[in-house]
């Protein structure tokens, strides 16, 4: 589960900021490195913040209201597992942990057979057919990222455009 730009991105303006590297004879790559790590820095930080990429705060688990603590950070895995790459058509990060979808977008866990038992806060377990978990987005590009995103490139053209002898 990664979040992609690409030259065909969302952000129009990207694609015209690529456009312009390459008309300066430039491979993106660079930029690419760049946009990919801040993106992965970005998520890392969501994990602190308990926030989505829309700034809305995520539920608490059951675990945080009970013993306080980070939703999504028990153990730490999921926020350590975010990795970004980049090449000269596209920044990528995310995360490699098969439960990371469930995460993102929610819903539910159905026993295979059977019920679903698992340990309780406070002592004790349950056994379910099913649970729900809500959504807690962690992955995507909010408003600050996409403004970050436009700085890191015009920073970038900026520097090419003086490399070439430009004002």
């Amino acid at each position: 589960m990664s979040v992609s730009i690409t030259i065909t991105s969302n952000l129009p303006i990207v694609s015209r900021i690529f456009t312009s590297i390459r008309q300066f004879g430039q491979n993106p790559q660079p930029l690419l490195q760049q946009i990919a790590f801040q993106g992965e820095n970005s998520t890392r930080e969501r994990f602190s913040t308990q926030t989505g990429p829309d700034g809305q705060r995520w539920k608490s688990s059951l675990r945080v209201q009970l013993f306080g603590g980070k939703t999504l950070t028990k153990d730490g895995h999921l926020g350590d597992s975010v990795t970004s790459r980049a090449d000269e058509h596209a920044a990528e990060w995310g995360t490699n942990r098969i439960y990371a979808a469930i995460h993102q977008f929610g819903g539910a866990i159905r026993a295979k057979a059977g019920y679903l038992r698992f340990q309780i806060p406070g002592g004790g377990w349950s056994s379910k057919k099913q649970v729900t978990l809500p959504a807690r987005p962690f992955l995507g590009v909010s408003t600050e990222d996409a403004q970050d995103i436009l700085e890191l490139a015009s920073n970038y053209i900026t520097r090419l455009f003086r490399a070439q002898g430009g004002a």
